[in-house]
């Protein structure tokens, strides 16, 4: 998800900047809303379960790309599927150019020994020199974010009209090594729910998370569970009303960096300069565990690697430091 959403400010800066380029966005459906508001994007839903399943399939997205009159072919991804249709496109004649991901870089940065500690390029900025590649010379320095939507008043009826400052708060995160601690997440959102013209939103998705929620949410008046209550465009919607998101390092965080939303994120055994920072947030608003407690951090790009001792990195990362950053960019 973060990946996907990552390519929107890139996206809206190309077709804002070069008015006369059309382009279609290959991707799953489930990712469809994240593009509905760049205008000269259309969006083509990937069928990997069934049409374009399999090496067949793959050539199947081909052909059926191909009838777009495809010029261009920019591979954001770079993984194995889009590394095959990319080579159908580049055989047929069309210029195609892909992604670097920086592994080298990305590998000197979590290796236990002569790790070299330094940020890697940005995932958006590389996304940037792929246009470049193929004659497009597009910058960030203005992005353009889209205007908040009105609340319609399903949603109000979930949630409440916007009369307060809106804080979301997504807990979770694919790995462990990742996740705030759950007793240290509760006590920020106690803390923060002392401002009554405060309203906590917390997001998260499937049962069990649901559950974890209910916990987090300790019965307090103005914090609000929305998993389970609201359709994921509905969800965008209330993401793109917050005044700020707080977030681990997931794809929340890009979704609402994404549409202009101030972003606290939190890290554990995964580090900002690995160059996965949401889109256009300050340095001063990722919070990350003491490198001086926890020398190896960090110790894998996306937090599936367990190193043994670091268990507790995230504690170094105070309840009061992120309810500090939170309140002054709402005031």
């Amino acid at each position: 998800m973060g990946d996907v959403a990552m390519t929107v400010p890139v996206i809206s800066a190309l077709v804002s900047q070069y008015p006369e380029v059309k382009v279609t966005v290959v991707s799953r459906p489930f990712f469809k809303p994240f593009f509905n508001h760049i205008p000269n994007v259309e969006f083509f839903a990937v069928d990997l379960n069934n049409r374009h399943k399999g090496f067949l399939g793959l050539y199947r997205l081909f052909t059926d790309l191909k009838k777009l009159k495809v010029d261009y072919f920019a591979d954001f991804h770079n993984v194995l599927r889009s590394k095959i249709v990319r080579t159908f496109f580049a055989l047929s004649g069309t210029k195609v150019a892909f992604t670097d991901k920086g592994r080298d870089e990305k590998k000197a940065l979590t290796r236990t020994e002569n790790k070299v500690f330094a940020p890697v390029k940005s995932m958006v900025n590389r996304h940037l020199e792929t246009l470049q590649k193929l004659g497009f010379n597009v910058s960030l320095q203005n992005p353009i974010f889209p205007t908040k939507p009105i609340l319609n008043e399903d949603i109000i009826s979930k949630v409440e009209n916007k009369e307060h400052k809106w804080i979301g708060i997504a807990p979770f995160a694919q790995y462990d090594s990742k996740v705030y601690p759950k007793d240290l997440m509760e006590e920020v959102i106690r803390i923060l729910s002392e401002n009554q013209n405060y309203r906590i939103f917390l997001f998260g998705g499937g049962n069990k998370e649901i559950e974890l929620l209910n916990q987090m949410q300790q019965q307090i008046d103005n914090v609000f569970v929305l998993a389970g209550k609201l359709s994921f465009k509905e969800e965008l919607i209330v993401i793109q009303n917050l005044d700020v998101m707080l977030s681990m390092d997931s794809g929340n965080a890009h979704i609402a960096a994404m549409y202009g939303i101030p972003v606290v994120s939190l890290w554990g055994q995964t580090h900002p300069f690995a160059g996965f920072v949401p889109f256009n947030q300050p340095e001063i608003n990722s919070l990350t565990a003491d490198r001086n407690q926890y020398p190896l951090i960090p110790t894998s790009i996306y937090g599936n690697k367990i190193v043994p001792g670091y268990e507790n990195a995230m504690r170094t990362i105070l309840p009061e430091m992120v309810v500090n950053q939170i309140n002054k960019i709402v005031k």
